[in-house]
């Protein structure tokens, strides 16, 4: 099975032969990956109906119906989590997998992948209890994307750390993506708002040298 570059990312972060808890598994294409190429045993969890149907005609087609579960639940809400699984979560906003991640029943990995707003992201799961023990960046159709690897432990972070991350704030291709980006942001800002070009362009300098 082909995997998309991000879901491929993914899959080499989760550790071999654990079970997988894939929240918000939509066709179940990691699912499938995973347990053929990794000997996860999975645990497909959707709270769309019919992405889940997806995903069983998809299972099933691979003859895997033994080896990956399906549940039609709201994040992890009547799973019964053991704490040498790996939680993945991808695909969802950072205030959606906060919601979900409310739950007492954790792991001691969580690896996840968030449309938006990582720095909160990291400073929220370090706050549970669990360190970054990787960062991958990838980019997918030209859109960025950060999966991290949460360890349940302690490490003492930087603001800088939380911000741009402790592995990726020394990786160049994901610095050099961010500077772009704020490039663009600071031509669409109009020329009188010259604090807020200067924001930005303190935050480009700030990203050269971290």
């Amino acid at each position: 099975m082909k995997l998309q570059n991000r879901l491929k990312a993914v899959a080499t972060l989760v550790d071999m032969k654990r079970r997988v808890i894939d929240v918000g598994c939509d066709h179940a294409y990691l699912a499938i990956c995973l347990t053929l190429n990794n000997e996860n045993k999975v645990i497909a969890t959707d709270i769309n109906e019919n992405a889940l149907d997806n995903a069983k005609k998809n299972i099933k087609r691979f003859h895997l119906s033994r080896k990956i579960t399906t549940k039609l639940t709201d994040g992890l809400t009547d799973i019964d989590v053991k704490s040498d699984d790996n939680i993945v979560i991808c695909g969802m906003g950072t205030h959606t997998i906060l919601q979900i991640l409310e739950t007492n029943k954790l792991s001691n990995t969580l690896i996840i992948s968030s449309n938006n707003d990582i720095e909160l992201l990291r400073k929220k799961v370090i706050e549970k209890g669990y360190y970054i023990d990787s960062e991958i960046f990838i980019t997918e159709n030209k859109i960025g994307y950060v999966i991290i690897k949460f360890l349940k432990g302690y490490k003492k972070y930087s603001k800088t750390d939380i911000k741009y991350g402790p592995i990726l704030r020394k990786n160049s291709s994901y610095k050099k993506y961010l500077i772009n980006n704020y490039k663009k942001i600071i031509k669409n800002v109009p020329r009188k708002k010259i604090f807020v070009r200067l924001k930005y362009r303190f935050i480009i300098k700030k990203l050269t040298i971290i």
